[in-house]
């Protein structure tokens, strides 16, 4: 990771975000100067490190912001750069949450593909466990370790199949960019909702 000096929050680009971050680019990077993408920029604005995994942002959403931003046309990448502010402080606590974010990313394939027994076995999949956990305690190391080990295994297989099919459709640009808008406004909602007030449909 690239620590990098601080910039004056006062100072803002058109878009709203401090200016002198790295130009929008594909794929991971060294350095700032070489550009940075959606989630490097995150991590700068987060805490000023240059890094694709920033503390900030829950990992299943990095991973989603991460091929969104690999995935499309250079205008489509440089609409989304605002999104890497509020990138920046995504990460609900809730074990809902994963299932609930790859959840949606198959329902949009399914939409692509609706024949698709894949999708819609992993589509059930989500839903089944978003309910399991709605009321489940948060629990401890053994309950995190869970969590971790489904979504490095299940949950990030089923999240990759199904972006792999929305990454192939003819209007890829469009459908990625509301994806990704969608599963930000998402993860600021049921970061910011009580935890007695959130349920399974946190944001449909």
């Amino acid at each position: 990771m690239t620590a990098l000096p601080g910039r004056p929050p006062s100072v803002e680009s058109p878009g709203g975000l401090p200016s002198g971050l790295p130009v929008p680019a594909r794929f991971a990077h060294l350095h700032p100067d070489d550009g940075a993408c959606l989630v490097e920029a995150a991590g700068l604005l987060a805490t000023g490190r240059f890094t694709d995994s920033p503390a900030g942002t829950h990992p299943a959403l990095a991973a989603l912001a991460r091929v969104v931003n690999d995935s499309v046309g250079d205008e489509a990448r440089h609409a989304l750069w605002p999104l890497a502010a509020d990138l920046a402080d995504a990460r609900p606590a809730d074990r809902v949450y994963p299932p609930l974010l790859v959840g949606m990313v198959v329902e949009a394939a399914r939409g692509v593909r609706p024949a698709s027994r894949r999708l819609a076995r992993n589509g059930r999949a989500c839903r089944q466990r978003a309910e399991r956990l709605a009321d489940a305690p948060a629990g401890g190391p053994a309950v995190r370790i869970a969590d971790l080990l489904w979504w490095r295994g299940p949950g990030r297989r089923r999240l990759e199949q199904a972006l792999r099919v929305l990454c192939a459709a003819p209007e890829a640009d469009r459908l990625l960019s509301r994806l990704l808008r969608q599963a930000v406004a998402q993860a600021r909602e049921c970061g910011g909702a009580p935890a007695a007030s959130r349920q399974v449909h946190c944001n449909r």
